[in-house]
């Protein structure tokens, strides 16, 4: 009884040094794609205002650059006061990236992740370090599997990836909120505006038949501050927390199962923590 034990101990060793020889790692570079979601939806909007502008019927010109440039001008002059120069400087950046978003794919990590545990379970933590080539298709996941490689505990792996991803969320969060600062002034340059045209109007009452015209300019800049308040700049930072948030859980689920592995827990559970 025995040597049957023992010799089917030693198949299952052989079976489990095969399955452990046979994992392989393949991770896919996340891509960076064009969010057509954003441009449509400006282009769609604005449409909107227009088609409903034309069909109104109506002699009025919705066309006046001094109320757009003072709304334009005016928002960033004044977001400029709530920032440093170098958060400002990074706008254009953070415009683009509204435009382009990374397609994060979280089941085809998760199946990563699990075969990276299967291999460290079997073939041990050092194990990890001969895919770290295939690794650097995602440096978050590279670091992490470089600090459980070179012997961190779990809590200092806990800690540092976590405060990475926080720094990250907290970068994040500056950029939504210029946009969200943004978003807050431009129709308040709008309603300036429209007092600067009272005021001009008010100055003129000797001229009845120009009151009526300067008023619809007066008008125009509060129309044009709640456009690029509320259609333009108001969604982009929701865009940006949505591509933040996706990022952040991305980040969460490599950092959860780097724990597990550091941990030589069994997959199946890493498997529960991951779905």
């Amino acid at each position: 009884m025995s040597d049957i034990a023992s010799a089917q101990g030693t198949e299952d060793q052989d079976g489990a040094a095969a399955a452990a020889q046979n994992v392989t790692i393949k991770l896919a570079a996340t891509p960076t794609v064009f969010d057509f979601a954003t441009l449509l939806g400006l282009v769609f909007s604005i449409g909107l205002i227009a088609i409903a502008i034309y069909i109104g019927q109506s002699n009025a010109n919705f066309f006046n650059l001094p109320s757009i440039l003072m709304v334009i001008l005016g928002t960033i002059t004044v977001t400029t006061v709530s920032y440093s120069s170098s958060e400002m400087a990074m706008t254009a950046r953070i415009i683009k990236k509204t435009f382009f978003k990374k397609l994060y794919d979280p089941q085809r990590l998760a199946m990563t992740l699990m075969d990276m545990a299967v291999l460290a379970k079997k073939r041990g933590l050092l194990a990890l370090s001969n895919v770290e080539s295939e690794l650097r298709k995602e440096p978050f996941l590279l670091r992490a599997s470089q600090y459980v490689t070179d012997g961190y505990s779990e809590q200092d792996i806990e800690h540092l990836l976590s405060q990475e991803i926080d720094m990250l969320a907290d970068r994040h969060r500056r950029s939504a909120g210029i946009l969200r600062r943004a978003a807050d002034v431009a129709p308040a340059m709008g309603l300036i505006g429209t007092l600067v045209g009272l005021v001009q109007m008010l100055a003129d009452l000797d001229n009845p038949s120009a009151i009526g015209p300067a008023m619809a300019v007066a008008l125009l800049t509060t129309f044009y501050g709640a456009i690029m308040g509320n259609v333009v700049i108001s969604p982009m930072a929701g865009k940006l927390e949505n591509n933040s948030n996706d990022e952040t859980l991305f980040k969460s689920l490599i950092m959860t199962a780097m724990m597990a592995i550091a941990r030589q827990e069994n997959p199946r559970r890493l498997e529960m923590l991951l779905n």
